[in-house]
């Protein structure tokens, strides 16, 4: 006979444990998206908590009343939701470089709705943003991710969460920084491709003003552009192995800033 009888200790810790896993599974990659059905990610969040549930520390977690157990859900609820925006803000590096090489090209007008985030995207972005999320999920960036979740009991037990401000200013300054540098690397191709057609146009325009260079000029943008892109398909695995270590360095980031 099985005996699944627990003591209502258990059930708190583990409904701690399960509150940090559902925010963490609410905002991170691939299982954040707008296709997946909830019920999905609340039976998936339920059955990693209770795996987890054996393997987590055991911290004892002291409250006095209701208000103060409420208010460590509310620090476990938040610490998920960190951590896994840490690794989420890093997709928003493909729209921004998307969008520069939409604005080079001059598509920048042209969006298209994604299902995925149920927002206009340019095409550009929704080319990178599908391209390097498929091949970051053959590299195995959920295995990550969910080894980072389970890692983070051992760094921040529950109820362990000390949110310091000061390391979260200093984690987001950090992302801006590699937001723009990783972004016009990613679109530095099309940039400079383009950088030669205005001057090459401008030249032109010079040489022969009874030339709608306007005219000519948008139009040879958009099928450079595009060629750019076709030649450029290769470079798509480095871009997300360079990704990958930005998801790692923003999860360790925010990671350390509640510690």
């Amino acid at each position: 006979m099985i005996n699944l009888s627990f003591s209502l200790y258990d059930l708190e810790f583990f409904l701690l444990i399960l509150m940090r896993v559902a925010t963490f599974i609410y905002v991170a990659p691939f299982f954040s998206l707008n296709g997946t059905p909830n019920n999905v990610k609340i039976g998936f969040s339920v059955l990693f908590a209770v795996m987890l549930y054996n393997v987590v520390p055991r911290t004892p977690v002291e409250y006095g009343t209701v208000l103060g157990y409420a208010v460590i859900v509310l620090k476990e609820a938040l610490t998920g939701l960190l951590i896994g925006y840490g690794a989420q803000i890093v997709s928003t590096i493909l729209n921004f470089a998307g969008h520069i090489s939409d604005m080079e090209t001059g598509l920048s007008m042209v969006t298209v709705f994604d299902p995925a985030t149920r927002q206009n995207v340019t095409i550009t972005g929704a080319y990178y943003q599908y391209g390097v999320t498929l091949m970051l999920f053959i590299s195995g960036l959920y295995q990550f991710i969910l080894a980072a979740l389970r890692e983070s009991y051992n760094l921040i037990p529950v109820n362990g969460a000390i949110f310091s401000s000061d390391k979260m200013l200093a984690t987001m300054i950090e992302f801006f920084k590699d937001y723009v540098s990783i972004g016009f690397r990613i679109c530095l191709p099309i940039f400079a491709v383009m950088l030669l057609l205005n001057s090459i146009l401008g030249i032109l325009a010079k040489v022969s003003p009874q030339l709608n260079m306007f005219a000519v000029g948008m139009q040879f943008k958009i099928l450079i552009g595009l060629s750019v892109l076709f030649i450029t398909v290769g470079m798509l695995p480095s871009v997300s192995t360079m990704l990958l270590g930005e998801v790692k360095k923003m999860v360790t980031l925010f990671t350390e800033s509640m510690l």
